[in-house]
């Protein structure tokens, strides 16, 4: 698996949760449990997404990203080991973007370990830039986060005349 154009991105599914939890406990120090992403799975205010191998089916990665009134939050984005390095977290990081356009945010935020380069590059390559920072946010081991926002520039319609004469 290297052809990004081979993967599937699809909404997250309760049958996805085993792949999803393996991924997260390979990921993270302090996992989410498998009732968060339980819960998460029919929430309307949630973009919970998953790659997939286009050949083999495979659960490559999930995001989580939830939106509050015109604000996201990208809360959680995880690769399979295997996997890190082709473009798979770019194309989830892609999707959580795209819903949040779409759901008109002004704004969408992350935190990330200080410590962890490639997601920084990933966020910043994407529009994200630091904003504020946790002190000894992480516990395991303790290490600071960094808040990272990305804004979106909405233009004015110019289609429409909107002054009076």
């Amino acid at each position: 698996m290297t052809d990004p154009l081979a993967i599937v991105v699809r909404r997250a599914r309760a049958e996805d949760l085993p792949a999803i939890l393996a991924i997260e406990r390979v990921s993270f120090t302090d996992p989410w449990s498998r009732g968060s992403f339980a819960a998460l799975l029919e929430q309307p205010r949630v973009h919970f997404a998953v790659a997939l191998d286009g050949d083999g089916g495979a659960l490559l990665g999930y995001t989580v990203a939830w939106f509050v009134v015109d604000e996201a939050e990208l809360a959680n984005l995880a690769v399979t080991p295997e996997a890190r390095g082709k473009g798979i977290g770019a194309l989830l990081l892609k999707g959580a973007i795209e819903a949040s356009d779409a759901r008109g945010s002004e704004a969408m935020y992350l935190e990330v370990r200080a410590s962890n380069q490639s997601a920084i590059a990933l966020y910043t390559a994407h529009g994200f830039s630091e904003v504020g920072r946790r002190r000894s946010y992480y516990r395991r081991p303790v290490e600071d986060a960094l808040i990272l926002r990305r804004t979106v520039t909405r233009h004015p319609d110019t289609t429409h005349d909107t002054q009076r004469k």
